[in-house]
């Protein structure tokens, strides 16, 4: 009897194994950096977040506005991206829903070479003003045209009265090959997020021109970690909505309550592993700060991200959204 009851115990084993395995949705993420602004969804899988709420996901590195254009196009289910970008789409009728916010404050800085900066008479402690005018002539490296590194080097442009379009020079190229080409005085500075940033101050190449997360303080909140995707998904498929909100909400109570534990995990991470550990900490304690513990997408944060696209000239004043409904819902972050 005792072999019979082992035998079928092993047999019930056998078979909830690829039905367990079966049972997990498959999920496309696509993010558009190797920076630490999207933490939460590295965390998510480090920790196994995805897993525990029964998801496989796949992260798919698409450069800028490129991800946005993934949800759009269909061929990735979310993203995480910033206001800036998701509301210039839903001027543009490519209406997404945003479901978590998990980054209240802009996370995006710009870095000058040293020598610039010193021929310039400028150091981190200039006035604002002051360090944002250093930018006629330069030439900056940004990652993805119409992004929000790119919105931030125009608003700081715009913030120094220079203009926009004829007194600094743009060189999109990925985060990785800013401070190579930095070095190498292909470019004058860059914007970028941290730990590319970081990476250029702490080494001494490079002064923090500017600064997101301290130079400007009025555009706080910030709707700068959106989750989105289809408004579709969430009706039709709504466990998607509903696994992916809970482990990147786990992800981020993580940063916040246990970074320690965050940092230990992404210092693993294939996109940080070969980096200085001292670097990624230093980077990594401003990332925490900006992580939000409402997660809940507000009106403000909204409103804070289109004065941006508009200040940097890349939507016009006719084409703002005059009302933001129907593009976020709560539903997912309580």
């Amino acid at each position: 009897m005792a072999k019979r009851q082992i035998a079928a115990a092993a047999l019930a084993l056998t078979l909830s194994a690829p039905l367990a395995h079966a049972q997990e949705i498959e999920v496309i993420m696509a993010l558009p950096a190797p920076t630490l602004t999207f933490s939460s969804a590295f965390i998510a899988e480090a920790a196994g977040f995805y897993k525990q709420a029964g998801l496989k996901v796949t992260h798919r590195n698409l450069v800028g506005v490129a991800s946005v254009n993934a949800v759009i196009a269909g061929s990735a289910d979310f993203t995480i991206g910033t206001g800036p970008v998701y509301l210039r789409a839903a001027a543009q009728g490519q209406r997404l829903l945003t479901i978590l916010n998990l980054i209240d404050r802009p996370l995006v800085e710009m870095v000058m070479r040293k020598d610039v900066a010193d021929a310039a008479g400028i150091t981190e402690k200039s006035p604002f003003a002051d360090r944002a005018k250093a930018l006629k002539g330069k030439t900056i490296g940004i990652q993805g045209v119409g992004s929000i590194v790119h919105a931030w080097q125009r608003l700081v442009t715009a913030r120094a009265g220079l203009d926009i379009e004829k007194d600094v020079r743009i060189a999109p190229m990925d985060p990785p090959a800013m401070l190579p080409a930095m070095e190498n005085k292909a470019i004058d500075g860059y914007a970028t997020s941290l730990p590319f940033t970081t990476q250029a101050v702490t080494k001494g190449a490079a002064i923090m021109l500017a600064s997101g997360v301290t130079d400007a303080p009025d555009l706080i909140p910030f709707a700068y970690g959106l989750v989105q995707t289809k408004p579709e998904t969430c009706a039709q498929q709504r466990d998607k909505c509903v696994k992916i909100t809970q482990a990147l909400k786990n992800a981020n109570m993580m940063i916040i309550n246990k970074p320690d534990e965050a940092l230990a995990l992404l210092k693993k991470m294939p996109n940080f592993s070969n980096m200085d550990p001292d670097l990624i900490a230093a980077a990594f304690k401003v990332v925490v700060q900006a992580h939000a513990k409402d997660m809940r997408v507000t009106l403000a944060g909204l409103e804070h991200s289109q004065q941006v696209s508009l200040e940097a000239k890349l939507l016009k004043p006719e084409d703002a959204l005059k009302s933001y409904d129907g593009l976020a819902t709560d539903e997912f972050a309580k």
